[in-house]
């Protein structure tokens, strides 16, 4: 409404005769509650659209990361028939968790174990987990034993 329509519908509401305000009152009323369902409506559909843009966002991020997850646990199993592996893929096994590989180096050959090697593959631009750290720390700090355990 323009500011004349507005003083003109104030002017002809102060003027006018009861039932005529009381007409006015009810289409002021009906208007009101008009816009405010319009209002809610339209705020409705926007959150929706909004929510819709947010969840296929976060579909394709999931299905990337996940793709990525599944590539990098594929190299992590080739590694060792890969190039540059630094040794013959009889002498590891594999872990997973929460290092990649042992090396038993030597032990592909049928010769005396030289050395045991903790092997751990990554991909891209990956880096060490808090975990992996600990572990190379506890095995650079020579913080490693051998124990025998019997069930009998």
């Amino acid at each position: 409404m323009s500011e004349f329509s507005v003083i003109q519908y104030i002017r002809a509401f102060l003027t006018s005769s009861p039932v005529t305000a009381a007409v006015l009152i009810c289409i002021s009323i009906i208007l009101i509650l008009t816009a405010f369902a319009l209002g809610r409506a339209f705020g409705k559909l926007e959150t929706e659209r909004t929510q819709d843009k947010l969840i296929r966002s976060q579909r394709k991020d999931a299905v990337r990361r996940s793709r990525a997850v599944i590539g990098g646990q594929v190299s992590e199993q080739l590694a060792p028939f890969l190039p540059d592996f630094p040794c013959d893929p009889g002498d590891v096994r594999f872990i997973g968790k929460p290092i990649d590989f042992i090396g038993f180096i030597g032990s592909a050959a049928d010769k005396p174990i030289e050395e045991i090697w903790f092997i751990e593959v990554k991909t891209g631009n990956a880096g060490l987990t808090k975990r992996e750290k600990e572990i190379k720390e506890a095995i650079q700090k020579k913080r490693v034993r051998y124990i025998e355990y019997r069930t009998d």
